[in-house]
């Protein structure tokens, strides 16, 4: 079974946005063990999440701050 869900925002920030997509993020990987797939679909979420899952190497902050 496959089940759809949309949120529509209007009057977020965008460091509100970008916690509500790491938030869902965390979330599916939590529950992939139970076997639930999810899958976040949004503009720019990929980014979000690469910028918000980096370690606290110095290298790895500057070559995705330049990109």
């Amino acid at each position: 079974m496959s089940r759809k869900i949309t949120l529509n925002m209007t009057g977020e920030s965008q460091k509100q946005y970008s916690t509500l997509v790491l938030e869902l993020n965390s979330m599916s990987k939590a529950w992939k063990k139970f076997g639930v797939d999810i899958t976040i679909n949004s503009p720019s979420s990929e980014k979000i999440i690469r910028w918000g899952n980096r370690s606290n190497d110095e290298r790895t902050i500057q070559s995705e701050i330049t990109d």
